[in-house]
C-alpha cells in the first residue's frame, strides 16, 4: 500500500477537528519543503555567479542589439 493510500485509511475515520490538524500539518511540511528548495536554487545561483562581479564585462547600447524581444 502505497504512503498517500496509508495516509487516507488511517485519516478518514478521526473526527473533523482532527483530520483538519492534519491537514495544517501537511501544508506545513509542503511550505517548509519549498522554502528548503528556494534555498538551494538561490545558493545554486550565488555559487554559479561567484567571482563574476570583479570582471570587466563590456557595455552594450540599444543600438548594439540587431533584434529586440518583444
Amino acid at each position: 500500500m502505497k504512503t498517500v493510500d496509508r495516509i487516507y485509511e488511517e485519516t478518514k475515520t478521526l473526527p473533523e477537528t482532527v483530520q483538519r490538524e492534519v491537514l495544517d500539518f501537511v501544508e506545513y511540511l509542503a511550505h517548509k519543503l519549498q522554502k528548503e528548495t528556494a534555498g538551494w536554487s538561490e545558493l545554486s545561483v550565488a555559487a554559479a555567479l561567484r567571482g563574476l562581479e570583479d570582471e570587466v564585462w563590456p557595455e552594450y547600447r540599444n543600438e548594439d542589439i540587431k533584434e529586440k524581444w518583444r
